[in-house]
């Protein structure tokens, strides 16, 4: 099909990205911490960390592990909020050959022990805060080295140990915990690891753009997360793509390396991953939010110096809006309020524009897309409602259940191709195969029409996934773990529209035991589901509508 949406692009927007521009994700990194050495990556709490301090780290970090005997390609978990150590430990990770397994710090430890397995990682960089649920499953996971890091590991001396005492001993941030060490197991600090790493060089490793970089793990249509293999061509790609898309919006600003990106949004999270290594393609600089529910001390931040590129979610606009310091915060050097993770309200993006002067420009994408797929152009000054425009390089089809592509304006499943959408689904080659057409489109489980102009926009969603603040929620999931509640006897998971996080769990039970109560049950989920996972109603019945061969019909909870 025609690619009608290339004479709706903004002018200047080229309509190719050639990722083979590079040999690899890591010549990209590299030549940007020599390029910029001098100027700065990230900032956190008030403390810098320039290119070249990235450089250095990185490089004795990656040399540690590979004096571990680690094989080739080996994957390693990083299990970090935003903090200066994420950066250097993706970093170290791809300079060394190795492979990038993002985690979430605040998973149970269900669901960390899957992850781990399932990827195989023998290695896991983890904050201190989080080593209690690793601790909890280690014993039952292939992870032999475990790096672990405090809070001020990377912000100073003297402030660095202050934050790190406050976090452990005054605030109580740490639970205690125990690694256990059969096996040949090992626990290194991470100021070890770098002052270790810093005595040997590290040595080359030869990487093509086909090398796995990331196995990005999403929610899985089974009840367990898939990992996305993600390539350095896929990353690549996904970086140039969304710098050529967002040039109308920043060319003003002459240097690049000015600008500068709030990194709120989790940076294991692929939205957030891949404008921080955009920012790295750019020579720009982030600021980094560790904790961005902490709203009032978000906006101080906001206020401390000028901004240019705000990445987020609908609740999180939301959020910032409700507090009463936003109206405090100075908004004229922002270039570019990208929404993306979730859909974006019509509400949120009036309000928003009103108070700030800022278009909310709204994208879609998936983990198994680097998080790029199509965008609204950065140029526009009204919120559309939809989902835009496909980036440089990507074709997106509206198909019907035979992979055949519908009548234009005739409703379908969106389905994607380009050199940023995964190679398929860590060891599932069933789940891959499912998840791609014959001519090589993705299917991505969302309902669409393209319109006559080349925009796509969102209909409905094929698959019973939930999105809940940006994040991915299978109903499968939710249902195998609360039915191994005592008491349940089977239960139903879908999504209710939310005002706060899009949409909300709700879950339906039938339960065996009248002793089994909304607490009981919100414990167990708490025990057993990371926050965004959990319901947020619970209601009981005494049985589910289901097909006449016994599938629940979610639908019908839906629309009752």
């Amino acid at each position: 099909m025609e690619k009608i949406w290339l004479e709706h692009y903004p002018p200047g927007v080229p309509h190719e990205i050639h990722p083979e521009q590079y040999s690899s994700l890591t010549q990209l990194m590299e030549q940007s911490f020599k390029a910029n050495s001098q100027c700065p990556f990230s900032v956190c709490m008030d403390r810098w960390m320039s290119y070249g301090e990235l450089d250095h780290l990185s490089t004795a970090l990656g040399s540690w592990f590979q004096s571990q005997g680690l094989e080739p390609g080996a994957r390693i978990a990083i299990m970090l909020p935003n903090l200066p150590q994420f950066a250097v430990t993706m970093a170290a990770v791809l300079r060394a050959g190795y492979t990038c397994v993002n985690v979430n710090p605040l998973y149970t430890a269900r669901e960390l022990e899957h992850q781990l397995k399932d990827s195989g990682a023998t290695t896991i960089v983890i904050l201190e805060n989080f080593a209690h649920t690793l601790a909890d499953v280690i014993e039952r996971t292939p992870v032999k080295h475990i790096v672990l890091t405090s809070l001020g590991d990377l912000l100073g001396v003297v402030y660095g140990r202050w934050m790190t005492f406050a976090v452990r001993h005054l605030a109580k941030l740490v639970p205690a915990f125990e690694i256990p060490l059969s096996n040949n197991r090992q626990v290194t600090s991470f100021k070890s690891a770098l002052a270790e790493g810093q005595k040997r060089p590290l040595k080359t490793v030869p990487q093509k753009l086909d090398d796995i970089a990331f196995l990005q793990y999403t929610g899985g249509t089974t009840g367990l997360s898939k990992g996305a293999v993600l390539t350095h061509r896929n990353v690549v790609a996904a970086m140039l793509q969304a710098e050529a898309w967002f040039t109308p919006a920043i060319h003003d600003l002459g240097d690049l390396r000015k600008i500068n990106s709030i990194a709120a949004l989790p940076l294991y999270h692929i939205f957030a991953l891949t404008l921080c290594l955009l920012a790295i393609r750019q020579g720009s600089h982030m600021t980094l939010i560790p904790n961005p529910r902490d709203f009032g001390k978000f906006i101080e931040v906001l206020k401390k110096r000028p901004f240019h590129m705000l990445p987020g979610v609908n609740t999180l606009f939301n959020a910032l809006m409700m507090h009463p310091q936003f109206k405090t915060i100075d908004f004229s050097t922002l270039r570019a309020t990208q929404a993306g993770g979730m859909a974006a309200s019509e509400g949120t993006a009036k309000n928003w524009q009103s108070a700030t002067g800022s278009t909310m420009i709204e994208g879609w994408g998936m983990s198994e897309t680097c998080a790029i797929g199509s965008n609204n152009p950065v140029t526009q000054k009204t919120f559309s409602g939809d989902i835009g425009f496909p980036l440089p390089s990507i074709d997106m089809a509206i198909k019907d259940d035979e992979g055949r592509t519908v009548a234009q304006g005739e409703s379908g499943e969106i389905c994607i191709r380009g050199p940023n959408v995964m190679t398929g689904y860590y060891q599932q080659p069933e789940e891959t195969a499912k998840a791609f057409t014959a001519d090589g489109f993705m299917r991505t489980g969302d309902i669409g029409i393209m319109e006559a102009n080349g925009r796509f926009k969102i209909v409905d969603r094929k698959k019973d996934m939930i999105i809940v603040s940006g994040f991915n929620v299978f109903p499968n999931e939710l249902e195998n773990v609360i039915s191994t509640c005592p008491g349940v006897v089977e239960c139903a998971a879908i999504g209710i529209p939310d005002t706060m996080q899009g949409e909300a769990i709700k879950v339906f039970v039938v339960r065996n035991d009248p002793q089994l109560t909304e607490e009981t049950l919100n414990s167990f989920c708490h025990a057993n589901l990371t926050g965004y996972k959990r319901p947020k109603y619970i209601e009981f019945r005494d049985e589910l509508p289901k097909t006449n061969v016994g599938k629940i019909l979610r639908r019908e909870l839906r629309n009752k």
